[in-house]
């Protein structure tokens, strides 16, 4: 059933940071059928970035967006303990609604949110847009193919060098901020994807840089009865490991190189441009034998989530990110936040439809690769 008649699709955009501006506004400008109408900021410097960089749209107070009747989906991306309250507001207006990582901040009130858009009949989704970077693909084109059988061990990391703490809400100590929770969700999200859902998880949160408010260093495992993910985000890392180790049963693939859709949009490459998403560095394949090779590299397109989402509105397909999954998501962020104050691992409390929300890789075949 499709959920929306309407083409193009009239978007209002709330938040006009780093999200908003680098990610949000290009890859929604990126998708034909979506029409970006209305940005919504109370920030005069931003209202003049707007202006600037998009002459066409018109700047207005959340209020105003979140139940304008010429807008059809809102997207949040707004600071991180504002994405609940608006979210609400913009469902029960009957608006479809994407909001931006973290969905929210516990998970009753993402529980909260899913029920609420079922009973309302609206799309909601959560920007996930590392699904469609070029490293992790790669490693989800290994495993489809069988190359290195059941996934057993997986090793995730989103580290970078940023030794100086800025006074922004993102590195505070207020509850929203910190390294879990701007990293960590990508971070869960492509081992869930990877990996399954797993049975617990033990974490350790660090603050290492001098003055810092907010946590900056995480160490996260999801447990499963016979499978780990180790999730590492850190902003004190000038070098160091690769980005994705993945070992099965029948062999093990290593992605060196990050994907490069962030710098790309924020020097102003676009989807479609020559170039995009293009990633030089090649996975690597250790077969079980002991035989090693380089696979094709994979090109990554962020811009796929937001054709998803009005495939979703217009078509009926799937929607991209589903209000399940983003639950466990949000689940996995909070059993870390209780595991790193108490020490010790912590279960999740997940009921049977939304321990089936992610699905890990079963391959049935073995690949053979030339």
């Amino acid at each position: 059933m499709t959920l929306a008649t309407r083409t193009p699709i009239r978007v209002a955009l709330i938040g006009y940071g780093l999200a908003g501006r680098v990610f949000h506004a290009p890859l929604i400008d990126a998708e034909p059928r979506l029409s970006l109408r209305m940005v919504a900021t109370r920030d005069p410097a931003r209202m003049e970035a707007v202006r600037a960089g998009l002459p066409q749209v018109d700047v207005v107070p959340p209020d105003v967006a979140l139940s304008h009747p010429d807008i059809d989906l809102v997207v949040v991306a707004s600071p991180h303990d504002s994405h609940a309250r608006l979210a609400r507001s913009a469902l029960e207006a009957g608006k479809h609604v994407v909001v931006d990582k973290p969905f929210t901040l516990s998970l009753a009130e993402a529980r909260e949110l899913r029920d609420l858009a079922t009973r309302t009949g609206r799309l909601l989704s959560v920007f996930q847009n590392r699904r469609w970077d070029s490293d992790f693909l790669a490693l989800r084109h290994a495993v489809d193919a069988g190359l290195i059988g059941r996934p057993l061990h997986l090793e995730s990391r989103f580290e970078r060098f940023r030794p100086e703490v800025r006074d922004r809400w993102r590195e505070r100590d207020d509850g929203a901020g910190g390294v879990w929770w701007d990293l960590g969700p990508h971070l869960v999200d492509q081992a869930l994807c990877l990996m399954g859902v797993p049975e617990r998880v033990q974490a350790s949160f660090a603050r290492q840089r001098d003055g810092a408010g907010g946590v900056d260093w995480a160490h996260v495992v999801l447990e499963s009865s016979d499978a780990r993910a180790v999730l590492q985000a850190g902003l004190m890392a000038a070098g160091g490991g690769p980005r994705f180790l993945l070992h099965g049963d029948r062999g093990s693939v290593v992605k060196h190189g990050s994907d490069p859709q962030e710098q790309q949009l924020a020097s102003g490459v676009r989807p479609g441009d020559p170039g995009w998403g293009a990633d030089p560095d090649r996975p690597i394949h250790f077969a079980g034998d002991g035989a090693q090779q380089d696979l094709p590299a994979v090109y990554g397109d962020q811009s796929l989530y937001y054709r998803g989402v009005a495939s979703a509105l217009l078509d009926g397909a799937p929607t991209p990110v589903t209000p399940d999954q983003a639950v466990v998501v949000m689940a996995v962020l909070e059993a870390a936040v209780t595991s790193a104050k108490r020490g010790h691992s912590v279960g999740l409390a997940l009921d049977e439809s939304e321990l089936k929300a992610f699905t890990a890789p079963r391959p049935t075949r073995k690949a053979s690769v030339t």
